[in-house]
């Protein structure tokens, strides 16, 4: 069943990610791009959730999980907000972490992982660098993505408040990763439907 869950919730965030990345080939705005890429970590994320839960928990399973979870997800979405609010000169910063967290992901020696469960990262990753990134990374692009809404919500009540709340879940689940694959996943799913709407509602 967690394997399932996290199978549809890697399915539907592609999903979003691909109505995102439509309407930017369409409208060529930045923003439309970095939330696309966004949900597509997002569904990455799941995927590798996916895969722990049926085969188990591996170093190579990890690593996609907590790049792409951990290190791109919110930093993107931040990039995103930051466009809309017209603050260009994110662009080429979040290019080059992007680029470091890759690289940091992959070099990054692991601790034996095995299991059925989510490994919890601070007991096979260094705080420094890739759990310091990371939480310095996550809260910059969360500030980013609750500031702008915060700014602009009188403008576009509903959209910045669908946002909002996508973050609060997504906060929620990273707070039950202990509790198991299905848990994440049906976070992972419920957030990456409110941002598809509120970033939809918003342009």
């Amino acid at each position: 069943m967690e394997a399932l869950l996290a199978f549809a919730a890697a399915l539907l965030a592609l999903r979003l990610a691909g109505g995102l990345l439509a309407r930017w080939r369409l409208r060529r705005r930045p923003e439309l791009a970095a939330w696309a890429a966004s949900l597509g970590a997002y569904a990455l994320a799941s995927a590798a959730l996916a895969w722990g839960a049926a085969w188990g928990w591996s170093e190579a399973s990890f690593r996609v999980y907590y790049l792409a979870g951990g290190l791109l997800t919110a930093p993107l979405l931040g990039l995103g907000s930051l466009l809309l609010a017209g603050v260009r000169a994110a662009l080429p910063i979040a290019l080059v972490y992007c680029g470091l967290a890759v690289g940091a992901a992959i070099a990054e020696p692991l601790t034996a992982i095995s299991g059925t469960t989510i490994p919890d990262a601070s007991e096979h990753l260094d705080f420094f660098p890739v759990r310091l990134l990371a939480v310095l990374a996550n809260s910059a692009g969360t500030l980013a993505v609750v500031g702008v809404a915060l700014k602009t919500v009188r403008r576009r009540p509903i959209g910045n408040s669908l946002i909002l709340a996508g973050v609060a879940v997504a906060a929620v689940g990273t707070a039950l990763l202990g509790f198991g694959e299905a848990q994440t996943a049906v976070s992972i799913a419920v957030a990456a439907a409110l941002f598809y709407g509120g970033f939809i509602l918003n342009k």
